[in-house]
């Protein structure tokens, strides 16, 4: 039996965003399948037709790298062997090599942040990270980010291909934008895109941050930093102005204090990109970091809200929201590419929880149109 912890509930910190007067009406499954183990999850869709996921925290392992096989049966009222997940590798990096600076966990300080395949080369965004330095607000803090590489789907990989200081502060956890199908082949344009959650201190949080930047690079030039580039808002005439200094970047999503580490994916079939954002609450709604107080008796609920838009910098319309998400607070919610079907009405929401729901943790997700 399913363990249900109950809440005082109360109103919920509510999004500062327009509700989509494009899709009217959604159906989330009750029920939520789970394999693997570990948290995190970005996703990437592979040129070999294969999803791949990155998990961290677990096997003993702060960061590994699965293969997800198969993919959902639309028919079946049961989702649990219609996928199937592999640890094709439980240390691409080793944290005692990487977790040496004193602002890092020692133990667990490298996490997982973005995935993307392009023509069969995996891209894998990394961050360093510590628990958290205010007393008063505790949040999961990323310190540093850098992209590895691996020609052979995670197997062994390229640990130089960017130096460890690739993206700092506000920029250190990357999140490639999920789009162009199996190796990007079908991608839109040339470049590759990418999202930065963060805080308006020039900070970056895992989680209850307070914003999401936006940046991009040509497809081929991914490792090359000088390439990077930031959107700093619309131009005269309404089209996006980009500048390589980041100082200036705009915000294309901002909750304040509940804003999280944020993926994005391109629904083909309804024209959209789809945003979700997790958020930790306590009992009157207010914004508190999952890592405030002792654990394991600091866990709480969390909130769903999911967004959509015509473009990557917005504006953003809020489609769904669930003010006491997952038994013990899930987080992290994402829209695999390859798992979006029927027009894109169906699409199944992979995420990850505290305790029940630690782990690769999918439901399915119906939406109608207006």
């Amino acid at each position: 039996m399913e363990a249900v912890k109950s809440y005082k509930l109360t109103k919920a910190s509510t999004p500062p965003y327009n509700i989509s007067n494009y899709i009217r009406a959604v159906s989330v499954d009750i029920h939520r399948y789970h394999q693997g183990n570990g948290d995190m999850w970005p996703i990437t869709w592979g040129l070999d037709g294969n999803l791949y996921g990155g998990a961290g925290d677990n096997r003993l392992s702060p960061v590994n790298f699965w293969r997800i096989r198969g993919e959902p049966q639309l028919a079946a009222k049961s989702q649990q062997n219609a996928w199937f997940l592999d640890l094709v590798n439980n240390f691409p990096l080793d944290p005692v090599k990487y977790c040496r600076r004193p602002d890092v966990d020692p133990r667990m300080g490298i996490k997982p942040a973005g995935l993307l395949d392009i023509e069969g080369c995996v891209y894998f965004a990394v961050e360093l990270q510590n628990y958290g330095t205010d007393p008063a607000f505790t949040r999961q803090e990323n310190v540093c980010g850098w992209i590895i590489t691996s020609w052979d789907y995670g197997r062994t990989w390229n640990e130089k291909a960017t130096p460890m200081d690739f993206f700092t502060s506000r920029l250190s956890s990357v999140h490639f934008v999920q789009q162009g199908g199996p190796g990007y082949r079908n991608a839109p344009d040339k470049y590759v895109y990418a999202v930065f959650p963060c805080g308006r201190d020039g900070k970056s949080y895992w989680e209850n941050g307070d914003c999401i930047l936006l940046g991009r690079t040509p497809a081929g030039h991914i490792i090359d930093r000088e390439y990077w580039e930031f959107y700093t808002g619309p131009d005269r005439g309404g089209s996006p102005v980009w500048e390589k200094d980041s100082v200036n970047a705009a915000e294309i999503f901002a909750y304040p204090g509940m804003c999280g580490e944020n993926h994005i994916t391109y629904n083909a079939g309804i024209g959209r990109y789809v945003m979700g954002n997790y958020s930790f609450l306590d009992d009157e709604g207010n914004p508190r970091p999952n890592h405030q107080g002792t654990w394991p008796d600091g866990a709480g609920r969390s909130q769903l809200s999911l967004y959509e838009a015509k473009n990557l910098w917005g504006p953003w319309s809020l489609f769904y929201q669930d003010d006491n998400w997952g038994f013990w607070g899930n987080y992290q919610p994402n829209f695999p590419e390859k798992w979006i079907y029927n027009a894109g009405k169906t699409m199944f929401m992979v995420s990850a929880g505290t305790y029940d729901d630690y782990n690769f943790t999918v439901q399915r997700i119906d939406i109608e149109l207006v």
